[in-house]
């Protein structure tokens, strides 16, 4: 969207420098919240419009997009802690306009800057580009940069901080998965990180997003081609929503409760859905016709229950992959490097792989 003019790049250029700062303002978390109530909006608008111009600028763009201001409150963060105004590098919860430090926020600016110049280059990468999520992506490379700047000695050294400290690798391990063991130097969700946990977690939210994802793309579609507007855009943001609605989860998160984090669920079991039940109806994504749910037949709706079980295999691949990126980058870390992003990238990528090589 916003390459389409140099006048269209500079105005996302604009925005995406206002929006780090936000985003570091108001507090890394709180800014993922905000991203959730954006796509909740962009959701109404696009169906009472058929314009996607909510999900593009809104919820994932400049304005509230996580490679901008979620990334802007992690880099602030880390700046901040470096810089001695806080403790906590991993601290993306607190309003950082309460340090009163405008360098503080001058650094979200460059880093809602970086992402958005990131994430559009990856996007244009050939094939790469269209079969991942350049969202997530960026907002991981952002989190490995701002480390990276600012995750050495306080006030000494730029440019030094360790990727996942292996010095606080546990020293009685033997083997690398008994390194990165969670333990006292560090867990992310002590309540989500067992194979159990990651395993109810990811099946149960995964059956969840699948569902609503697939009768969004079917209901709306059907809604849009009546209107004579495209029939696949529905299906293109259907994964959309249960994120959102996980992202809003978040805000419980921050009052001290231990909610399940499980946006990199939905936003991966959500898109499995709605990729994958048209292959089981002998079509393909680019070519399947959305029709309303009122009108399925039995043999429709089984298949709805294969695209379920294939939506819950999903979620859990994307759950794993998350407490994984957290054994390897979070625990023993300086600085929020987000276990969800680092999930959703790659779940991505496999998901949207696969279906193209299947149809």
């Amino acid at each position: 969207m916003f390459t389409a003019s140099l006048g269209v790049f500079i105005f996302g250029l604009l925005a995406a420098i206002a929006g780090g700062a936000v985003g570091a303002a108001i507090g890394g978390n709180y800014a993922f919240v905000m991203t959730g109530f954006m796509v909740l909006v962009s959701w109404g608008i696009f169906a009472a419009t058929g314009n996607t111009f909510g999900f593009d600028f809104l919820a994932f763009g400049p304005f509230f997009g996580p490679y901008v201001a979620f990334a802007g409150g992690v880099a602030g963060a880390i700046y901040a802690t470096y810089k001695g105004y806080m403790t906590d590098g991993k601290d993306v919860n607190s309003p950082l306009a309460g340090l009163g430090k405008p360098d503080v926020l001058m650094v979200g600016s460059l880093f809602g800057v970086f992402g958005y110049l990131v994430q559009i280059g990856i996007s244009y990468i050939p094939w790469f580009g269209k079969h991942t999520d350049s969202v997530a992506l960026t907002v991981l490379i952002s989190g490995l940069a701002a480390r990276w700047m600012f995750g050495g000695v306080k006030k000494q050294q730029l440019f030094t901080g360790s990727m996942h400290n292996p010095e606080l690798f546990h020293e009685d391990a033997s083997s690398f998965p008994a390194k990165i063991k969670p333990g006292p130097n560090g867990r992310w969700l002590e309540w989500q990180e067992k194979p159990s946990q990651l395993i109810t977690i990811g099946s149960l939210f995964g059956i969840f997003a699948g569902a609503a994802s697939i009768f969004l793309a079917a209901n709306v579609g059907a809604y849009l081609t009546s209107r004579g507007l495209p029939n696949h855009l529905a299906a293109a943001n259907a994964n959309s929503f249960a994120f959102g609605i996980s992202a809003i989860i978040i805000l419980f998160l921050i009052t001290n409760r231990n909610m399940p984090v499980q946006h990199h669920v939905t936003n991966i079991a959500g898109l499995a859905a709605v990729q994958f039940f048209p292959l089981l109806m002998g079509s393909t994504f680019a070519s399947f016709k959305w029709t309303a749910t009122s009108t399925w037949d039995s043999h429709t709706w089984l298949m709805v229950v294969v695209a379920l079980i294939i939506a819950a295999v999903a979620g859990i691949v994307a759950a794993v992959l998350a407490e994984l990126a957290a054994r390897l980058w979070y625990n023993r870390g300086t600085s929020h490097i987000d276990p969800p992003a680092a999930a959703i990238w790659i779940s991505n990528t496999l998901v949207v792989t696969l279906a193209a090589w299947m149809s």
